[in-house]
């Protein structure tokens, strides 16, 4: 008998965070064997688990499975749970099980099942395999060769209706060779089957093979047209070191740019015209080299290349490991990146200092964020260790982008009732494309968008993922069940998911008194930051803030730089500087004067810049002409369906203020009716470029709150159209 080792990872989808969970470990026979829990960065200790002699690995006709299989089951409060069978351990080898876990939904009251089950390595599979990869008609390649950061995955035969997930390319290639070869052969031949795994995974992007036949994907994990990809599968230690190492390295003729197609098969029960898995084991064994065993199956002129283009990468390896004693901005960016990195795994120690230099505290960062995440755990910041921090800083850093744009969104619990589709446009398509992108940091099925408010291809195709994902008609049309859908999970990962802890980050600061009419987006606009870097420098638990709190606004690592002190007391609104905008034409637009403007905005000269926030006088407005000034409330005449509920709902007010404001000792409107509501607005006059959506940037208000006041129905706005804003 053997023995190997077992660790396992719960983490949600690309890392982003970790999950404290708990793991129970049981044999083919159901006994349990181990229960553990998770630590903080989402691991387990290393367990050692019975299996079969190494030897009989390295012997094609070794009658049977030369490992052992377990089940491994993964449970955590807000989770599905997670049933991973057939997780094979090899003597002498660690097996690493990255359990991605899945917020439940809104409406479980109880986790769901969710079972994984590996197959035997491609390497014992008995069918043929029918790669091919001759240019399809009217082919499209890309200019270069690139490393890309996220590769589809078509879960079954390129014909089969089936879902598709998205994963991280380095991921990709070690979970293929994961589940193609055994990770006992010697390192040579495992060196020699991920050059080719790696290879063929780039032939299929740079010739764009699937996508140029209207596919919605780069690959399938179809070992009969491609390579084996088993989502939720085991990933080894051995196999994973020397990825890291070789992930963009590939195949090409000399004198070429393009992968070569390196098809493969296992070269004893199914035989082809490339590489041969077991035939690498016996030339590794006798001393070939990678490069030498890729020669004995593909053309003698073949040659290793890097590609050194890397998508998805935030900063690109500069060439040369940094490591105790190194200086210079790289330095810096490393040490920035593992700040940021920390407040999500908090096991990684803090970087006193981020000034450039490399010393004891930032190797040790380095050496823990290796352990965390299965690197070399050496302290130097190699190729390797350079691209996975800078990989988990985008992920961890794109989901507080999307938290921190969330503040500026009115979701709300209630789905808007509009029908959406390809060419629709407007607030509405920006809620949308919001929640299809943060249902994609925890979700593998469901592609992120951007959120330009206009319902594209892009759109259409991450709608479709997300409906096939939920099991409903995949039409592309965000109705009724569409939007209860994506309601329903996003509450349930914003009410299950694991959030950073708020741990301030290093920097300088200034205190800042809030006033009357400040909000959290607001003060980032005003003192160029962002939303996310004010709350952790506060430790904000909420977005509310009260008149009098005293804040810290960061000065570096933000971004802003100290402002001027808050502008004197009075009635003013916030306005977000546009092209085209001068002092003169703000103090005309607003009835007011330029030196009223600069007084209250505590400007020192006359020049502005786009995005700048002002603040606009809407009373006394320093010897200008005032304009309709906000009150207390506004006059309504009632029409045909209104109530004091839907008034409310409407103006952002109550019931109760509306009656007491009327005197009303009923809730019986008519038609005609002119009532009192409360609240403080200005008018705005609608001009040349404007729509709802800048209206809402630019003032701080909801788009949906401005066309509720205005009883707009759709989108469109005319020149000349005077509305009601809320303001300050």
């Amino acid at each position: 008998m053997g023995t190997g080792y077992l660790i396992t990872e719960t983490r949600t989808n690309f890392d982003v965070m970790p999950v404290g969970a708990k793991v129970t470990v049981k044999n083919a026979g159901g006994a349990v064997l181990y229960e553990l829990d998770t630590d903080e960065n989402g691991k387990t200790g290393k367990i050692s688990l019975e299996t079969v002699d190494r030897e009989h690995t390295l012997n094609p006709d070794f009658p049977g499975h030369p490992y052992f299989s377990y089940t491994v089951e993964t449970q955590a409060p807000g989770f599905e749970t997670i049933i991973t069978k057939g997780v094979h351990i090899f003597d002498g080898e660690t097996a690493i099980l990255p359990v991605t876990m899945i917020p439940m939904l809104q409406s479980e009251t109880s986790p769901a099942q969710f079972d994984i089950n590996i197959g035997p390595q491609a390497v014992e599979m008995t069918g043929p395999r029918n790669q091919e990869g001759i240019t399809p008609p009217n082919p499209r390649v890309l200019r270069h060769v690139i490393i890309p950061d996220i590769m589809t995955v078509h879960l079954s035969r390129p014909n089969i209706a089936a879902q598709s997930v998205r994963v991280p390319f380095i991921e990709y290639i070690k979970n293929v060779a994961s589940h193609e070869i055994y990770p006992t052969w010697p390192a040579s031949a495992l060196t020699a089957n991920i050059h080719a795994i790696v290879t063929f995974a780039l032939n299929r992007v740079f010739t764009e093979w699937y996508r140029v036949q209207g596919r919605a994907f780069d690959i399938t994990n179809s070992t009969a047209f491609d390579q084996y990809f088993v989502y939720g599968g085991t990933i080894y230690q051995s196999i994973s070191s020397i990825v890291d190492r070789v992930f963009n390295q590939y195949v090409r003729r000399a004198g070429q740019t393009s992968p070569f197609f390196t098809s493969f098969c296992n070269g004893t029960t199914a035989t082809c015209a490339g590489l041969s898995q077991w035939g690498t084991v016996g030339l590794a064994n006798s001393g070939y080299t990678p490069i030498q065993i890729l020669r004995q199956f593909y053309p003698a002129n073949i040659e290793l290349a890097e590609a050194n283009i890397f998508m998805g990468i935030t900063e690109s390896y500069p060439g040369s490991p940094l490591s105790l004693g190194s200086t210079g901005l790289n330095v810096q960016i490393m040490q920035r990146f593992l700040n940021r990195i920390r407040r999500n795994y908090p096991l990684i120690p803090q970087i006193a200092n981020e000034n450039g230099v490399f010393g004891q505290d930032t190797q040790n960062a380095v050496r823990v964020f290796q352990q965390v995440f299965d690197l070399t755990q050496d302290g130097i910041i190699g190729k390797a260790t350079w691209n996975k921090i800078s990989y988990i800083y985008t992920a961890v850093a794109r989901l507080a982008e999307l938290d921190s744009e969330g503040t500026n969104f009115t979701i709300g619990t209630v789905p808007p009732s509009v029908t959406l589709r390809v060419g629709s446009t407007g607030h509405d398509v920006v809620t949308l494309q919001y929640i299809l992108s943060y249902i994609a940091q925890y979700y593998p099925v469901t592609s992120p968008t951007i959120l330009d408010g206009s319902f594209g291809t892009a759109t259409q195709r991450a709608v479709m993922e997300f409906q096939r994902m939920m099991g409903l008609p995949e039409d592309g049309v965000v109705n009724a069940a569409t939007w209860a859908a994506l309601y329903n999970t996003y509450w349930g990962i914003k009410n299950n998911a694991p959030t950073p802890p708020p741990t301030p980050p290093p920097g300088n600061y200034f205190n800042y008194t809030v006033v009357s009419g400040d909000t959290l987006w607001i003060l980032a606009q005003r003192f160029g930051t962002t939303v996310q870097a004010i709350r952790n420098l506060n430790n904000l638990t909420s977005d509310a803030l009260s008149i009098g709190q005293v804040l810290r606004i960061p000065t570096t690592g933000g971004g802003g730089t100290t402002p001027p002190p808050p502008p004197p007391p009075g009635n003013y609104f916030n306005y977000t500087v546009v092209s085209g905008d001068t002092l003169w034409i703000l103090a005309q637009r607003f009835g007011t004067t330029v030196q009223a403007i600069r007084t209250m905005s505590n400007l020192t000269s006359d020049a502005l810049s786009i995005g700048q926030v002002l603040r606009i006088p809407t009373t006394g407005g320093g010897g200008g002409t005032t304009p309709p000034p906000p009150g207390n409330f506004i006059n309504y005449t009632i029409r045909s369906g209104d109530s004091l509920w839907t008034l409310a709902q409407r103006f952002g007010t109550t019931v109760q203020a509306i009656r007491n404001l009327n005197n009303l000792t009923s809730d019986a409107l008519s038609i005609g009716q002119v009532i009192r509501i409360p609240g403080s607005f200005f008018q705005y006059t609608v001009r040349s470029g404007d729509t709802l959506f800048l209206l809402s940037q630019r003032f701080g208000v909801p788009v949906d709150r401005i066309r509720a006041i205005n009883n707009i129905p759709g989108n469109a706005l005319s020149i000349g159209q005077v509305l009601l804003i809320p303001g300050a």
